[in-house]
């Protein structure tokens, strides 16, 4: 399993040929004071798995402060990866909307994939102060 895409950003949709559009990727937020709440946002997530791979896997966010302590609940959720009869790998394209995002101090936040229990990957979202 590859990870191709794994971002923050404003916005994110799949079609229904497993397409994924992004909009406005994202790791820093500037503001004046916390906490931050940001009001909607998405993660848009590729995954890439080969063929001995295929089947339903379970996929785990967690999004963390710089002392490992949750900032909102762990996402879970499921996929299934189908091959077509001469694919030698498979695509699985996940968007997670997230509402009202509290970031309760300035600093560096990790949001980390885990897909059947294995860490696959993080990414940072660095909260900075205005001036």
């Amino acid at each position: 399993m590859k990870v191709e895409i794994f971002t923050l950003c404003d916005a994110a949709t799949t079609d229904a040929a497993g397409k994924l559009n992004i909009l406005g990727s994202f790791d820093r937020l500037n503001a004046t004071q916390v906490p931050v709440i940001h009001p909607q946002c998405a993660l848009a997530i590729k995954l890439r798995f080969e063929r001995v791979e295929e089947g339903m896997k379970s996929i785990r966010i967690q999004f963390v402060d710089a002392d490992g302590k949750p900032v909102m609940p762990t996402l879970n959720t499921t996929t299934q990866v189908q091959f077509g009869p001469t694919d030698s790998t498979a695509t699985a394209s996940l968007v997670l909307v997230i509402q009202q995002l509290n970031l309760p101090r300035f600093g560096e936040y990790s949001i980390d994939l885990a897909v059947d229990g294995h860490h696959e990957g993080s990414i940072p979202l660095i909260v900075g102060q205005a001036s």
